[in-house]
């Protein structure tokens, strides 16, 4: 069972325990809680709290529902520098409708929400799309 504190009427809190870096906050109602206890969703909450760089604390929004790795309805704020961008993280479950993006200013599209994209500053290095690459073949 996981040890989950209520701190405010809609809000509870996973202490940070093991290699948790953080702790793990839901925004859920004493309702809503009942029915989240039910899944492994909180465990995904604390699963989330070891991510390299992840700053502030592992959340989950009300509508958390156990997924792949990250709970559905799981967020996480990473350091740039030292962050991780998991692709479990942006919801694949029902393809959510958020994706990772990873555009190389040498390709950018011609296409305006596109080419606004390419004026962003990068949010990987080089290295790391090497490394995604090595992963995938693309890139």
């Amino acid at each position: 069972m996981i040890d989950i504190r209520r701190i405010e009427p809609y809000l509870w809190e996973i202490p940070r325990s093991g290699e948790m870096l953080v702790p793990g906050r839901v925004y859920a109602s004493a309702a809503l809680m009942e029915d989240i206890r039910g899944d492994e969703s909180l465990q995904q909450v604390k699963n989330v709290a070891p991510l390299p760089g992840i700053v502030g604390w592992s959340l989950a929004m009300p509508d958390i529902h156990w997924g792949y790795g990250f709970p559905i309805g799981g967020v996480a704020a990473t350091e740039a520098g030292h962050g991780a961008i998991s692709p479990g993280g942006v919801g694949y479950d029902i393809n959510c409708g958020v994706r990772l993006l990873a555009l190389t200013r040498e390709k950018c599209p011609t296409r305006p929400v596109a080419a606004d994209a390419c004026r962003l500053p990068p949010l990987v290095t080089s290295w790391e799309m090497s490394w995604m690459r090595g992963l995938t073949g693309r890139y």
